[in-house]
């Protein structure tokens, strides 16, 4: 990931909604959550987390796919992925032992591993 993929999905977290539907979608792992259901659990209008989903989703973050008459979204972890190892590439100058508990949480949050953060 680069320094302009980074600050395109800051910008799409920076906003409380976006952010706990993020939140939402990585919770439900790989087979992600319809388009209704995350309107309803994040109590907002559709067209207002279709519009947040929108921004999600041009920022990478999400992914989309038609199942039936719904389009269930799914967290992109590999981009999720992507932007923690951003943040911690450079770690500790060089001391990356340091940054191993954050590199242990980031790891377990891949699909199909049936760890959870705490």
């Amino acid at each position: 990931m680069d320094e302009r993929q980074a600050l395109g999905a800051f910008g799409a977290l920076s906003q409380e909604t976006r952010l706990q539907i993020i939140r939402m979608l990585v919770v439900s792992g790989p087979g992600g959550m319809a388009a209704g259901a995350i309107a309803e659990r994040a109590e907002v209008s559709p067209s207002n987390v279709s519009f947040h989903l929108k921004e999600l989703e041009r920022a990478g973050l999400i992914v989309a796919q038609r199942a039936s008459r719904s389009i269930v979204y799914s967290a992109n972890y590999d981009a999720l992925g992507g932007l923690v190892r951003f943040l911690m590439e450079d770690c500790c100058n060089g001391h990356p032992e340091i940054c191993a508990p954050a590199a242990a949480v980031a790891a377990c949050c891949a699909p199909g591993n049936g760890e959870k953060l705490q």
